[in-house]
């Protein structure tokens, strides 16, 4: 039973306008798919079941075997959002505690993912309190000799 509200799938069509009639093929000259049904003359793609994959260069070598390949691409490798500490200085005053949602907040990172990490670009002349997923030599150096501590957060940011 259906009420008010309610509707049968079988009662579902598309929105008006967006689909259209497919080409009738092979219907004579005048419906402008006549005779080889828009296939042209002969070779592999007149065929019936005629398919190329993907990067099918017609015999050739394909270009993806062609280009030279080097090195080595780390699957695990994580692209840290990078923070300096002269911008932690700029916008969190003494004493705050400048973690990556409060760094979100202030608009320092668009997102905490995948993890925020501190470089030791700049001055920093206040004392932080820094959580982040990794630290520089420098950033870490220069954060506790403004008297700021430096804490590492475990794991990827935002997981």
């Amino acid at each position: 039973m259906t009420g008010p509200g309610q509707f049968h799938l079988g009662s579902l069509k598309p929105a008006s306008g967006s689909t259209r009639r497919g080409h009738y093929l092979g219907r004579g000259r005048s419906s402008g798919h006549g005779k080889t049904s828009g296939r042209g003359i002969k070779g592999q793609m007149a065929r019936t079941g005629a398919d190329r994959r993907p990067g099918f260069s017609g015999g050739n070598i394909p270009m993806m075997m062609r280009i030279p390949k080097r090195g080595f691409v780390s699957p695990f490798k994580v692209d840290y959002r990078i923070i300096n500490v002269a911008q932690l200085a700029e916008v969190f005053s003494a004493g705050a505690e400048a973690g990556p949602e409060a760094m979100r907040e202030k608009g320092l990172i668009s997102s905490v993912r995948p993890g925020v990490k501190v470089l030791g670009s700049g001055e920093i002349k206040v004392a932080l309190k820094v959580s982040a997923h990794g630290f520089s030599g420098e950033a870490r150096r220069k954060i506790e000799a403004a008297g700021g501590t430096c804490t590492m957060l475990e794991g990827r940011g935002g997981r």
